[in-house]
This record gives structure tokens, sequence and C-alpha cells, in this order.
């Protein structure tokens, strides 16, 4: 899909969802009889110590002008299937197709206009980039994504086509944190850290603030973890919501740090990832393995054969077209039945920037 399209059917998804992007809530209190290009002067800037559910819901106003406001879509086979009841949050449909369009909006208009005009800049290996791009455009601001040597084409495509300069690096860590700083320093553009940033959290946050408000109370939430940003933010949204409720993290056997670090009570950075789901390569991080302690968040894997099965699925029941980093989500449910059995479920299906030339299950 392109992002023509994806933008074309907002209309739509109100239709379906009965949601129209804005939390009458957020009208009611006044928040946005502002300028919708400008943050509400009521949302003051975030700490930088920690991110509470106040930045959540601050975040949910702050990006309400911009962000989608996206279904949650069932399904009775794969309810079937899956042992349980299935809310899906389909951030598939998101601007920019995925969920990082929230955390980056929120980073964007967190920042006083001195500090915005001079752009921000980041390094991603798509979803990201693409995301902060996009979120820069709708503030009228310079932005700069360092992408490694290798990544989807599509992504890169995606991050370009919305205006950002892009700079590619050779597809290390360090390698990306180095051009990062080089171009900051050089600009004196911000750093939006894709996963560690508090405001990217506290946007991340505003999907499974939706889902759960939509939804009403749900028994167990599980969305996939790579960085760590939005099941840090989910949880924070989701425990404070519903504080008996069950979080699970979905994450590839290949890259399977987060379950790592909890196991060992510490956070493990030496693994080298192996996996089809690109957006789930990075290792979580500090803050981010902080706030699944707190939260008791469990970690659950899926092979990456499992993972390509339940995004056929997807696209046989729902009719949606995922990525692989998204549809990890239900293969470990699927795989991990006896945690869901006869509960309500919500997931978070992150995105779907996927070549559709290139499919995981064709030749």
């Amino acid at each position: 899909m392109t992002a023509t399209a994806g933008e074309n059917l907002r209309a739509d998804f109100s239709a379906v969802d009965g949601y129209n992007g804005v939390n009458p809530a957020f009208v009611n209190r006044g928040w946005l009889r502002q300028s919708p290009f400008r943050p509400p002067d009521c949302l003051k800037p975030m700490s930088n110590a920690t991110v509470t559910f106040a930045d959540i819901e601050a975040a949910a106003a702050r990006i309400a002008p911009h962000a989608h406001g996206t279904p949650l879509l069932r399904s009775a086979s794969l309810d079937a299937i899956a042992g349980c009841r299935l809310l899906f949050k389909c951030e598939n449909f998101q601007r920019a197709g995925a969920f990082k369009f929230r955390g980056a909006c929120n980073a964007v208009w967190s920042l006083s206009d001195a500090v915005a005009v001079r752009g921000v800049v980041t390094h991603s290996s798509g979803n990201h980039g693409a995301a902060l791009a996009l979120a820069a455009k709708t503030r009228g601001i310079p932005a700069h994504v360092v992408v490694p040597e290798g990544a989807v084409a599509t992504k890169v495509a995606a991050i370009r086509a919305y205006g950002a300069t892009v700079h590619t690096c050779a597809p290390t860590l360090a390698a990306r944190d180095a051009m990062a700083s080089g171009i900051e320093r050089a600009t004196g553009a911000t750093m939006v850290h894709p996963f560690t940033n508090m405001a990217v959290i506290a946007g991340q946050g505003t999907a499974a603030l939706e889902l759960i408000r939509k939804a009403g109370a749900i028994d167990s939430l599980i969305a996939p973890v790579g960085g760590g940003g939005l099941i840090g933010g989910s949880a924070i949204a989701a425990k404070a919501l519903v504080p008996r409720i069950r979080i699970f993290a979905a994450e590839p056997e290949g890259a399977a740090d987060a379950s790592e670090s909890l196991r060992r009570g510490e956070r493990v950075t030496d693994l080298v990832p192996d996996t089809l789901c690109d957006g789930l390569r990075a290792a979580i991080g500090a803050i981010n393995f902080d706030l699944l302690r707190e939260h008791a968040v469990q970690a659950l894997l899926a092979s990456d054969a499992e993972t390509v099965a339940a995004m056929r699925l997807l696209w046989e029941r729902l009719k949606i077209v995922v990525e692989p980093s998204s549809a990890v989500a239900l293969a470990a449910i699927v795989r991990h039945r006896e945690h869901f059995a006869g509960r309500r479920v919500g997931v978070i299906l992150t995105g779907g920037n996927v070549d559709l030339d290139h499919l995981p299950w064709s030749g």
C-alpha cells in the first residue's frame, strides 16, 4: 500500500472502527480548539527523568491533529485458532505505515520553536526514519536519517519521499551512532533516538491507550519488542488503565536479547540478531529494559517460520498486510496458547511496510 492510498483510507477507518482519530475528551477539555499545527499550550515539555501515564495522555493530545486513530479488528476464525478473544490494534493503517509515527510526532512537536528550526536527526533501518521524516514535514523542519547499508529498499524510498536527507553507513550500530552524532554536531539538529527518547516512548504508549479506551478492560496485552519503545510505553499505559493486566513482549528467536535479559536479570547486548524481522533486530535499550522489569513484562519467543505463517494468516483472515516484525505478536500467541486461553487479548500490529514483490512465502 502506498502512503497516498493509506491517507485516503482515513475516512474509512472511522466507519469501521467508530473512531474519528480524536478522543472526544480532548475536545471537551478545549485542547484541540487551538491551532492544529502547534502543540496545545497546556502541554509542557516532558521530564527527562522518566515517562509517566500523564506524559502518554499529553502525547495523545499533542499528536491528535496529525496521527490517525487506527481501527480495532476482530476475527472469529483467528479467535478459534488462538483459543482466546483477540482485538487487533492495526497500526499498519497509521501514517507512514507503522506505529512509529506516534513517537516521532510527539518528539517533533515537543520541541520548542528555537530548537525545532535546526531540525532532527536519527538512525533507522526503516520505519522510525520514515516516521520522523513525515513528522518533521508536518512541522516544516529538516530531518536527517542515517540508514545502514542493506536496509529494505521500500522503507528507504519512503524516508526520501517524506523529504528527509538520507545518509548511508556501514550496517553496525557503532557506525550508525557515529554518523548520527556527527550530523547532530554539524547541524545542531536534535537527536530523536528510535526507542530510548522519552517523548518517543510516551508517543508509542498512545496506541495501547487508544486500544483499551476503545475495547474496555482486557486481560492481556501483547506487542513486539525490539529496542523496547513500544512495549515500554504500552506497559505504562496499560497498567495505569487496567492494573491487573498481564503484558507480553513478542520476540523473534533469532533476536532474543529481551528474553535473555529478563532471564538473567541484566541487559544483554552482545547477541547477534539473525531474523527475518528487520524491525526487531535492535538490542533492548537500558530504560526500556527497566520498564519491562518494572511492569513485569514477560517475553515470548516465536520462530521466523511461525511468524511468516502468522503473517499469512492475518492476510487471509483479516485481509490486511503486515510485516514480519508485526506478525510475530500473533505467532507468539499461537505458540504459547496457555498464557491466553479464554482471555480478552489486545494485540498491537505494529506496521505494514512490506515489499509486495518479495513476500516471505513466495518463491
